[in-house]
């Protein structure tokens, strides 16, 4: 995860984004109904349906056609997208929702919080200011804390984990996998790349946050960790395969991430003086 901050925080100060952010790859099932359609590093996921599919995060405008090229390799046309999920709303995950949206005539579900920064186009971000701005796009809903979003069979629940922003939405869904119900879990983030920790002008209480976040995701022990960022939750290493079993079944992962994260995050306080 350290390299993945350095990645960013070089893309903050030159605004040209590493190459697997927009390095296309093959769509793939990850367990069950779920599949992955995002590029070498900006993670984006498919739920398909009976009556319909589910899209979890659009990274970068210029990924879209990517997007939706892998949709077309499995067989899922545009207007079977029917809802649009968004983790936050970076450019990096958010960039393409206005081409996506576009396309699959689909409704976007935001948290209010990230809604109002989705809908400047990332301007104004109380990080960034207006230095990655995108496209921008209006919500169709909002979705709350524990609020459940559906389509037919599928079902995504919203866990609200500000910090990386203030709406930053953590997702959780269950998946059949020769008949076994798997708990999945598409984390946010609780990286703070550049941020201001201490004595935050424009987010007063961003430490408190991401405290609060960290200690409820702790809670959780899903089957499947996923996360925006593949390098989370190690996906090139688990599609070179070599364990026994699905390789993205592994408990345990997401309490490793946050340990890792919240001593990141405990580390830039104290040198901002915390």
């Amino acid at each position: 995860m350290k390299l993945l901050l350095a990645l960013f925080a070089a893309t903050t100060m030159t605004a040209a984004a590493p190459e697997s952010w927009t390095r296309a790859v093959e769509p793939f099932r990850i367990a069950g109904n779920l599949y992955y359609v995002g590029t070498e590093e900006l993670g984006s996921y498919l739920l398909i349906g009976k009556e319909g599919a589910i899209l979890l995060d659009a990274p970068m405008e210029e990924n879209a056609e990517a997007i939706l090229a892998n949709l077309a390799k499995l067989g899922v046309k545009p207007g079977q997208v029917r809802v649009l999920l968004n983790s936050h709303a970076h450019f990096d995950h958010a960039g393409g929702f206005a081409k996506i949206k576009e396309a699959t005539h689909a409704k976007l579900y935001l948290s209010e919080a990230d809604a109002a920064l989705m809908a400047r186009g990332g301007r104004d971000d109380f990080a960034f200011g207006d230095r990655f701005p995108f496209t921008p796009v209006k919500a169709d809903a909002f979705v709350s804390d524990n609020e459940t979003v559906r389509l037919g069979e599928l079902a995504m629940t919203a866990l609200l984990t500000p910090g990386h922003t203030r709406g930053c939405t953590t997702w959780r869904t269950t998946v059949i996998e020769n008949d076994k119900p798997l708990d999945v879990v598409f984390l946010c983030s609780v990286t703070a790349p550049g941020y201001q920790l201490v004595k935050n002008e424009k987010y007063p209480q961003i430490l408190d946050d991401y405290r609060r976040s960290i200690a409820r995701l702790r809670r959780l022990d899903p089957d499947i960790f996923l996360a925006n960022h593949a390098s989370f939750f190690g996906l090139s290493e688990k599609r070179e395969g070599g364990q026994k079993g699905n390789p993205f079944v592994r408990k345990g992962e997401l309490a490793r991430h946050l340990d890792e994260a919240w001593k990141t995050l405990q580390e830039q306080a104290e040198k901002q003086g915390k």
